[in-house]
């Protein structure tokens, strides 16, 4: 099992969603309002007069080998629409209960 931790402007909320539930990934918990900024590009996410926007965060918990399909689809959002802000990263799930 692979715990996938994305993290994306709330404009892709729907798609991430749909993304999951089409690759049936249904173990995910959505944080609807985060605050923060890229490592590298993109605009930030604070939610203040300067930067309105807000991002959104969902981590999920998916066999291993739906992750390359995962990431595959979130990177081709991301590439076509770089402003707007969309990072995952992937870890190991030890145990669960």
């Amino acid at each position: 099992m692979k715990s996938i931790l994305i993290s994306f402007d709330q404009t892709y909320t729907e798609r991430i969603i749909d993304l999951l539930t089409t690759n049936n990934c249904r173990g995910f918990s959505m944080v609807e309002q985060l605050q923060g900024r890229g490592s590298k590009t993109g605009e930030p996410h604070y939610g203040n007069h300067a930067w309105p926007s807000m991002c959104s965060g969902i981590i999920a918990v998916t066999d291993d080998d739906k992750v390359d399909i995962i990431l595959g689809k979130l990177h081709e959002m991301d590439v076509a629409t770089p402003k707007l802000g969309l990072r995952a990263f992937v870890w190991n799930i030890e145990k669960t209960i």
